[in-house]
């Protein structure tokens, strides 16, 4: 029988697939934005591509003359978020099955040339709580971060 491990990786690294198919596998690292607050479940991604961090419907900004553009289509944008919400709903089903704690917010970070992957995960409320703040603020937050600490 499988372990909720395992489970749990290869949700995580279908959303990292997904985001790799989207950008056709041209980036340097693929960001995974995963909320999943009193039953409201959001995503987002983003990519650093030639030094440059852009969110996804902004890819062709990152890119150097002649490269090949991507399709940044609002359809194929959407099609990435629902497989993203998709396995963070199973995530949260899983979670339940095994009775552990699903993480309110899930960042997850993947290095494409060096293979490496990595996640960050909260329990606490992220933004349910804030009168002003969305799940979409919180991701936006992260890009900002990100995008000025690439000194």
């Amino acid at each position: 029988m499988r372990e909720f491990e395992d489970i749990f990786s290869e949700l995580q690294a279908d959303m990292i697939s997904i985001c790799m198919e989207y950008v056709e596998d041209r980036a340097d690292k693929v960001y995974v934005y995963a909320s999943c607050e009193e039953g409201i479940i959001s995503s987002s991604f983003f990519y650093l591509i030639n030094n440059k961090y852009v969110k996804s419907h902004k890819l062709n900004d990152a890119l150097e003359n002649g490269e090949e553009r991507y399709d940044v289509s609002t359809e194929r944008g959407f099609m990435v978020l629902d497989i993203i919400n998709e396995n963070t709903e199973k995530i949260k089903v899983l979670c339940k099955e095994y009775e552990r704690d699903m993480p309110t917010e899930m960042k997850l970070i993947y290095d494409v040339k060096s293979g490496n992957f990595k996640a960050e995960y909260k329990y606490d409320l992220v933004y349910t709580n804030d009168d002003i703040k969305t799940a979409h603020h919180i991701a936006n937050e992260w890009f900002e971060e990100l995008k000025n600490n690439n000194l």
